[in-house]
């Protein structure tokens, strides 16, 4: 049943593109640094009514576009009146505007690529993050990498004629790499010595099942329940339309304090559409905290101001588009919403009884793909062999007849 119900919203993201191809005039463009969905809907004459009149939850999404996304408009013949539009809000979900005859309409729906697994190994010559992107093209690659393996190896020891192997995930979308690459088992061999790191059940492991440490963050509020849960598509079985919550609520009175889940510098701190008051903090590692719909903010926090893991920052509220007193805490990695339960822990994670066996057996597996591929010199695919398999569109060009 689920599957049925999914179909209309695919098939409708499948006729956007077919109708690209057809004869209208279709536009790729980059999200404007600083560009709200508001100004968006005034500078292109279309009626801001149609953000006021949406829920608080699809209100909050539409202050989760990211500057830089690429999104897709399409006009009609002579340029003069757009016809549609696609703006991603993650690797999972878009906005959809369409033009109809009272109007426009807005909708979520998923966002339709193809994904990718592939394996290969590199002999290091200079350095594994400028190797890897000498022989894939792909520098967002070569950072999951690095970024995998960095508080567990010292690059520094390896030496030229070492080892590297990858398998790895990565989505498709019109041809272009879509998202963030995930390192699903790596090795480095330095030497005769191999290093490995698997993830599993969305973290990393060594190979006997001890957890890889990373950046560590606390719980932003103290003796507070979860009142709403990450997740960046789902599917709502009453309403039949997509959901998407790129954060976690913690439910509590106004005036509980909020406090900074990791050492980091404010780089905002003033209203922000609907999630009201709102309190950014930029962490090493590429990670910035989102704190939502606050009462207030303590005193002296500003943006510029460096703050320590657990410093007050300010008090739970209801401003924005909020029906009830709660925090929205937000995590993002290197601008991308990541689920925040995920990655607040108190400490290194060791695998016992079924979850070390199952590991095991996964990591068994992931160490002969690996293998094969030093073992056989498996050569892995450049970027742009993939873009001549699906041609993108040109930044601004016509598409058909």
């Amino acid at each position: 049943m689920k599957r049925q119900s999914l179909m209309p919203k695919l098939l409708l993201t499948l006729l956007f593109f077919s109708s690209l191809l057809c004869a209208s005039v279709a536009q790729r463009a980059p999200w404007p640094q600083g560009e709200s969905f508001l100004h968006f809907l005034e500078k292109n004459d279309i009626p801001q009514s149609l953000y006021w009149n949406l829920d608080k939850e699809d209100k909050e999404l539409c202050e989760e576009i990211r500057a830089g996304v690429p999104y897709y408009t399409m006009y009609d013949d002579n340029r003069s009146v757009i016809e549609q539009v696609l703006i991603p809000l993650n690797e999972e979900l878009q906005i959809h505007l369409k033009r109809t005859q009272s109007g426009y309409s807005f909708e979520l729906i998923p966002v339709v690529y193809k994904e990718m697994t592939e394996a290969f190994a590199i002999s290091i010559e200079r350095s594994p993050y400028q190797d890897i992107i000498k022989a894939t093209n792909n520098k967002a690659l070569a950072y999951a990498f690095v970024d995998a393996f960095k508080n567990s190896f010292d690059f520094t020891r390896l030496r030229k004629g070492d080892t590297v192997a990858i398998v790895y995930r990565e989505k498709l979308r019109l041809g272009r790499t879509h998202g963030t690459p995930v390192i699903e088992a790596a090795m480095i061999a330095r030497g005769k010595k191999p290093y490995y790191l698997f993830r599993f059940n969305d973290r990393y492991y060594d190979v006997r099942g001890r957890e890889i440490e990373g950046f560590i963050f606390r719980k932003p509020v103290n003796h507070v329940r979860i009142t709403s849960r990450f997740t960046l598509r789902r599917y709502h079985p009453v309403l039949k339309r997509y959901r998407a919550h790129l954060g976690v609520d913690f439910g509590g009175r106004t005036g509980t304090p909020v406090m900074a889940a990791a050492d980091g510098r404010v780089s905002y701190a003033g209203r922000l559409g609907g999630y009201g008051n709102v309190i950014k903090i930029r962490h090493r590692d590429g990670f910035m905290t989102l704190y939502a719909h606050l009462h207030k903010f303590r005193r002296g926090i500003r943006r510029g101001k460096y703050v320590k893991k657990g410093q007050v920052i300010g008090y739970i509220g209801s401003t924005g588009m909020s029906t009830g007193p709660h925090l929205h805490f937000g995590l993002y990695k290197n601008g991308r919403p990541v689920n925040p339960l995920g990655v607040i822990k108190i400490a290194k994670k060791t695998l016992y009884g079924k979850s070390r066996k199952k590991f095991l057996r996964y990591a068994s597996q992931m160490k002969k793909e690996l293998k094969e591929a030093a073992d056989t010199n498996a050569t892995p695919t450049m970027m742009e062999d993939l873009s001549q398999a699906m041609v993108p569109f040109d930044r601004d060009a016509r598409i058909g007849g």
